[in-house]
């Protein structure tokens, strides 16, 4: 069984779970948030409360999506679900050449919503690994690739990942049953602590042509072996849920999308800073307005407000009651309504 979780096993159960939860499983069983059962919490005045749709209602609903703003979480419990047979699941990556990215980009952005809720898939701009066990040919090399998770029946996959199998002519098709945590934890090794990472984000409706126009021109550029664009979707069950019903607003069945540069070379940080600045500016005019609040830098207060849409007002009342001083600060910061900075 497993609950709905991120895209690398290292990623922190706390700060994914608080800040929404996009992962493998949104599609079908919606975001680690929506599975939240309970949260053990240390407010900033010591209390210590559970929250849950019975208890602290207000705290649980800003908990969920909200992020490090309201107390220190000890504690979580997660609805869990039951996943391809005996956990084993169908994924893997499909790499393209990257002068496919617009025929790729647009073929994937219709197939997504039309896709039975078992299968998921995000999309990437990427440079394939110089390791195993990709093809040496294929090392270093800039594709387009998605990555797919399939965790239905067994005896319905040829089906269901036949029109996935059947596009185009991949460089790679890297398709085939593994444990779901295998392909939990399949990039850990490609991504080891201590790199340096300068993050852009942003939400998007919808995959426009004037949005894969920019894809293009940046996916050509990019400056590091690392460092990659992703669009994870949030359609499914994550659609379904209404967009007040926790602090997380995004629910319109688009995309969350990141740009990240990233590289273990010191001398390197103004270039990657450089094309992710740059390609975020050029793309951000096709976007819904805001970003995932775990992607985002310290960008402002304006950005935090943009990443919770209407639900910013409610979130401020709740931290007036939990945390008045705004003791937890250090974070995408929601400030007591009672007490905005100037």
């Amino acid at each position: 069984m497993a609950t709905p979780s991120g895209f690398l096993a290292s990623t922190g159960v706390a700060g994914l779970t608080l800040g929404g939860g996009i992962g493998y499983l949104t599609r079908r069983f919606g975001l680690t948030v929506d599975n939240l059962i309970a949260a053990d919490v240390v407010l900033a005045d010591g209390t210590f409360v559970t929250a849950s749709e019975s208890s602290h209602s207000d705290l649980f609903w800003a908990l969920r999506g909200g992020g490090g703003n309201f107390g220190i979480v000890t504690s979580f419990t997660l609805r869990c679900h039951d996943i391809g047979e005996a956990g084993t699941i169908i994924g893997g990556p499909v790499f393209y050449d990257l002068a496919d990215t617009p025929e790729v980009m647009r073929w994937y952005r219709d197939l997504i919503p039309s896709l039975p809720e078992e299968l998921s898939g995000w999309i990437a701009l990427l440079t394939i690994p110089p390791a195993p066990p990709f093809p040496e040919p294929l090392w270093g090399r800039k594709a387009c690739g998605i990555i797919w998770c399939y965790t239905g029946p067994q005896d319905r996959a040829d089906e269901v990942l036949a029109p996935v199998k059947a596009f185009g002519s991949p460089l790679l098709a890297g398709l085939q049953p593994m444990p779901f945590t295998v392909l939990q934890s399949a990039f850990d090794a490609l991504y080891p602590a201590g790199l340096q990472w300068y993050w852009k984000a942003d939400f998007f409706n919808e995959i426009s042509d004037a949005a894969i126009d920019v894809h293009v021109k940046y996916g050509a550029q990019l400056p590091t072996g690392h460092s990659t664009m992703h669009l994870y979707p949030i359609d499914g069950a994550a659609s379904r849920v209404p967009a007040d019903a926790t602090a997380f607003a995004y629910r319109d069945g688009g995309f969350a999308g990141v740009i990240v540069g990233v590289d273990p070379d010191p001398a390197s940080a103004g270039r990657i800073s450089r094309w992710a600045q740059e390609y975020w500016e050029e793309l951000h005019p096709a976007s819904a307005g805001g970003g995932y609040v775990n992607f985002l830098m310290n960008e402002g207060q304006d950005r935090v407000k943009a990443a919770y849409r209407g639900n910013y007002a409610r979130l401020a009342q709740v931290k007036d009651r939990y945390d008045p001083d705004n003791t937890f600060h250090i974070n995408q910061n929601i400030q007591p309504a009672s007490k905005p900075s100037p």
